[in-house]
């Protein structure tokens, strides 16, 4: 039986559903993460073809030369991570609905993490090492 997950923004304007498996969570603490956030970032990550999103409120913003980010323009929900070029999507945790069966299993950028807080204790990783 293939996996099934669904989420959502804040506002309910942008739905999607994951057909497909998820990737273990990991924490990002990048400076990036922490400006569009507020802190770091939980997601997992999903096989671009596994992904349906509805809704007319779906934005994109280009944050790097290499990924762009997904968030609700409506309420401003923070909701994927992309890379360009590439065949998968990352999924901010939080937007899943719940329970995902999911777990923490790594970090990666603990050297960017901010000062306001302790690294959780799972294993750290290089971003090279996840796709």
């Amino acid at each position: 039986m293939p996996e099934h997950h669904r989420g959502s923004c804040l506002c309910g304007e942008v739905i999607y559903q994951i057909t497909g498996a998820l990737r273990p969570v990991v924490a990002c603490h990048c400076r990036q993460c922490q400006k569009t956030s507020g802190s770091f970032v939980m997601a997992s990550q999903c096989q671009a073809a596994d992904l349906t999103v509805s809704g007319e409120s779906l934005r994109w913003f280009a944050s790097s030369d290499t990924a762009e980010r997904g968030f609700c323009g409506t309420c401003g929900s923070n909701l994927f991570w992309r890379s360009f070029g590439k065949d998968y999507v990352s999924i901010f945790a939080g937007g899943l609905d719940l329970p995902t069966g999911l777990v923490l299993e790594s970090q990666i950028h603990s050297e960017s993490k901010g000062d306001y807080y302790s690294l959780p204790d799972v294993k750290q990783v290089d971003q090279s090492q996840l796709n």
